[in-house]
């Protein structure tokens, strides 16, 4: 897993997506999703999940309403929009975790914070992805920051879990240590 402070803008998406090719190009089956900022007039106003195939959809948005007849979910200025966050991530981690043979699969998880932990069913998701035998999870999580968020805790102090902190110093060093990781891993 690939850690900095929460939107902090330091590169772990960048990273996610650069490991990911990587992975890929050297015949690595993968699959998964990342986050992505989306700005407006150079201003940010919100993120989107971008799956592996391309697919995209709003995971959150300033200040805009919740849909009808749904609870509110807000990470500071920005509102959760839950079901299309849902609709994209939980059917890329069932297909993940649903591999077969020892060292198969590589999961991208881009992120596991705040709004996406609204969600239950990607909680259990993302617990069914992690104990699933052949599939490598290559993943980010925030730094705590105030009160520690039960799961990104879970996941940090697993024993089968590696977890690189990531700074915009050594960011564009991490990447091969982060490909040998996922790819030993696998074996």
């Amino acid at each position: 897993f690939i850690s900095s402070a929460p939107l902090q803008g330091v590169g772990k998406t960048t990273l996610i997506q650069k490991a990911s090719e990587v992975l890929k190009s050297s015949g690595v089956p993968i699959d998964g999703f990342y986050t992505e900022e989306v700005r407006q007039a150079g201003r940010r106003i919100g993120f989107d999940v971008v799956t592996l195939s391309g697919t995209r959809g709003v995971l959150s948005r300033i200040g805009s309403e919740p849909p009808p007849g749904k609870r509110e979910c807000r990470v500071g200025q920005y509102v959760v929009d839950l079901t299309s966050f849902e609709q994209l991530a939980l059917p890329v981690l069932r297909n993940a975790g649903s591999g077969s043979g020892p060292g198969q699969r590589v999961c991208v998880i881009d992120e596991i914070g705040k709004m996406e932990l609204f969600s239950q069913p990607f909680i259990q998701a993302v617990r069914q992805t992690l104990s699933t035998p052949g599939t490598v999870v290559l993943g980010t999580i925030p730094v705590p920051k105030g009160k520690p968020l039960a799961l990104v805790e879970e996941i940090r102090n697993r024993n089968d879990v590696q977890v690189f902190s990531v700074t915009k110093e050594n960011r564009n060093r991490l990447l091969p240590d982060i490909v040998t990781c996922v790819q030993s891993g696998r074996q």
